[in-house]
């Protein structure tokens, strides 16, 4: 399947998910064509030639996002593919933690976002700011050499009322909202420099049988920095404990596993539960990582919050779980759940025509202990203390938990949108899987 394709700067662009097609960028680029070399009738490109490197990141740029670049020949050339997969699942982070439970592209939402270090290429606002129109972007660089290419790369392209570029310090905030005068982001994101010395970059390649996918021209500022990647993230981290729901989304890519893990397992140090996880492999060559977390209570649908190849010790809680209703339809499992959370004190909201719902509730009011203390409470029991809850009191003020549910065909799905408590998610479960089974 080819990676390319015709359809630029379109919003909903699927991830790449194969190694490039150079047959079909070649004929769809006369200046890669020109560059490649054949060999049993199949195109190859060497890897090792910076010209050739920056003619593909070029070339996949223009074809499948109509967007041009100017690179210096001793700063990082981007990988396209690796790039757009993490623009990608941000997108999907935000389209599926939204105030209106969506779980598409709202053109309507006004989207602001931060990258933090953009390079000469400036590759992450141009690719997230072209495809989705909208979208504003800020972009901080400590490095005023590949701040002018960015500044140049912006212009080229059009988007200078789109993406505004900042020059940091090395001592200075790495999340700069107050400096930037803004109240919140809906995104910040980062591709750090992954090595913390010239020793450690180096022994990243001992112990491998051949050289690295492409060569490498990147400057010590874009490679090097203390810590390497999990120091630098862990920094952004440390500001995220102070500026907490600011930002809705802090995001990072990282260049390993163990990276992974380190900062997952720091995040949980610091009570955060709320977190996605990524593997940004595009093809065979390139393999990276990404984190986000949040201290909002809206979370990412499951695909989006576990994507890629993961091992499971950086997984965050599932936001889904399906319940198996053999021999039953959808109708039927609809009736079912409509009229076991009807009897609720939650506010439902059903479409029966398409066997959906979503259910919004402040607390646990399904259990038995919920129930005894709804019983004691009411006026019709003598001795009781409390008050029936009108109609219009239904609506909850805050939400502990909301719940989508889809009814289909032998299955219930529920799909966990709001809230800090998975036990809560977990408990509305099993109360409808024993209403639809009469099973624990």
């Amino acid at each position: 399947m080819p990676s390319t394709t015709t359809n630029k700067a379109n919003s909903t662009r699927p991830y790449y998910q194969g190694d490039v097609d150079f047959d079909v960028l070649a004929a769809q680029d006369p200046d890669f064509s020109a560059l490649c070399q054949r060999s049993k009738n199949k195109r190859w490109i060497d890897f090792q030639d910076p010209e050739v490197v920056q003619q593909l990141t070029r070339s996949l740029l223009k074809v499948d996002f109509g967007l041009k670049i100017q690179l210096p020949d001793d700063r990082l050339c981007p990988p396209v593919p690796v790039r757009w997969n993490y623009v990608r699942w941000i997108q999907e982070l935000l389209d599926t933690t939204s105030e209106e439970y969506s779980e598409t592209y709202d053109q309507d939402r006004d989207v602001v976002g931060l990258d933090i270090g953009v390079g000469a290429s400036c590759i992450y606002p141009l690719l997230a700011c072209s495809s989705r129109p909208e979208w504003r972007m800020a972009g901080t660089d400590i490095d005023p050499y590949s701040s002018e290419y960015a500044r140049r790369n912006v212009e080229a392209n059009a988007l200078s009322k789109q993406v505004r570029l900042v020059m940091s310090k090395s001592d200075a905030a790495l999340v700069p909202v107050d400096a930037m005068k803004v109240e919140e982001l809906d995104f910040l994101m980062t591709n750090p420099p992954f090595y913390d010395s010239h020793e450690d970059m180096q022994e990243s390649y001992v112990g491998k049988d051949a050289p690295s996918s492409a060569v490498c021209t990147g400057a010590e500022n874009e490679m090097i920095c203390p810590g390497g990647d999990v120091g630098f993230v862990t920094r952004i981290l440390e500001e995220s404990l102070q500026l907490r729901e600011r930002v809705q989304w802090y995001t990072a890519m990282l260049g390993k596993m163990s990276s992974l893990q380190q900062i997952v397992a720091k995040l949980k140090e610091n009570g955060i539960s709320n977190y996605a996880v990524t593997c940004l492999q595009a093809g065979h060559r390139t393999k990276r990582w990404a984190v986000a977390w949040s201290y909002r209570d809206y979370r990412p649908r499951n695909d989006v919050a576990r994507h890629g190849d993961l091992v499971h010790a950086v997984l965050p809680l599932p936001t889904a779980q399906s319940i198996a209703v053999p021999l039953m339809s959808a109708a039927w499992a609809g009736n079912k759940v409509d009229g076991v959370l009807s009897k609720l004190e939650v506010k439902w909201m059903w479409r029966g025509r398409s066997a959906t719902g979503v259910m919004e509730a402040r607390e646990n009011v399904w259990s038995r202990a919920a129930r005894r203390k709804k019983q004691f409470d009411s006026p019709d029991v003598p001795g009781s203390r409390g008050s029936k809850v009108k109609e219009d009191e239904q609506e909850p003020a805050t939400v502990g938990l909301a719940v989508k549910i889809y009814c289909k065909e032998e299955v219930v799905e529920l799909r966990w949108l709001k809230g800090q408590d998975h036990v809560l998610f977990q408990s509305l479960c099993g109360l409808l899987k024993r209403a639809l089974t009469g099973r624990d």
